[in-house]
């Protein structure tokens, strides 16, 4: 039986770091996965990436230790299990704010009885080897609901008690937005610690995964700390800009001129 190792060390109580696929580009893709990372996301919510891509990628992906996951860009079943047949081993949904939401988000993950996932898993069936697929997927597929809202919040205990769901993922930016502040990463305000060590102990009491998105590593190493299970690091994007900025600036310290 072919496992999925992001969860397989999940579940043995290891912190795991993340990157993020923004970029349409399978060899950008090829290059992250090269870097060591847990696992890598595609996202398909803010990234630009289309459905073929996405595929591509997580095609390139494969050839190394990392577990694909994805972003789908909205709670809708139909992208959700493509995503899923595509090969990808979860799903971060954005935008779960209520247990409704969350029932529907896990039905479109998990076949039948948990669930309604459509049976057609074109790139997925070689994950089961020996196994058929359809026996381990409900089982080894991380569904993860994204809370980013102060109505998610106050209605997490609802939404962590559906059947199905695997933990949560944060979202910094649209709780900020949602709690009347600036959206940004890597956040320092008293509240938000705060809304943080809500989620982490109802999440953490259900022996749910806990996960954040984190512009920094040294941030993303705080969250860990702090007791988050799964953190993301970087973006492809990120990497390719602050790298390229840093040789720039670095150059022209070393022949003593300024960027004029």
């Amino acid at each position: 039986m072919n496992l999925n190792q992001l969860k397989v060390r999940l579940d043995s109580g290891k912190p795991c770091v993340n990157g993020w696929l923004l970029l349409p580009s399978t060899f950008t893709a090829e290059a992250m996965a090269q870097a060591g990372w847990d696992s890598l996301t595609i996202d398909m919510q803010h990234g630009l990436l289309d459905y073929i891509t996405a595929v591509q990628i997580i095609q390139a992906i494969q050839a190394h230790p990392v577990t694909p996951l994805v972003r789908v860009p909205n709670n809708e079943g139909g992208i959700i299990g493509k995503m899923l047949d595509a090969g990808a081993w979860g799903i971060i949904c954005p935008m779960i704010n209520t247990a409704a939401e969350a029932r529907a988000f896990a039905s479109a993950c998990l076949y039948p009885p948990l669930g309604s996932r459509s049976f057609g898993p074109i790139r997925a069936r070689a994950y089961g080897g020996a196994t058929p697929y359809y026996a381990i997927a409900n089982e080894q597929v991380l569904v993860l609901p994204q809370i980013e809202t102060v109505d998610a919040v106050r209605n997490l205990e609802e939404i962590l008690e559906v059947p199905g769901i695997s933990g949560i993922y944060i979202g910094p930016n649209d709780l900020g937005l949602s709690m009347g502040l600036a959206p940004t990463l890597d956040r320092e305000e008293p509240e938000i610690f705060s809304v943080y060590d809500t989620l982490l102990k109802a999440t953490l009491k259900r022996r749910l995964i806990p996960c954040i998105h984190n512009a920094t590593p040294a941030y993303a190493g705080k969250m860990i700390d702090f007791g988050f299970q799964l953190v993301t690091a970087a973006t492809d994007l990120g990497c390719l800009v602050s790298t390229a900025r840093e040789a720039v600036l670095a150059t022209r310290r070393r022949a003593g001129v300024n960027g004029e």
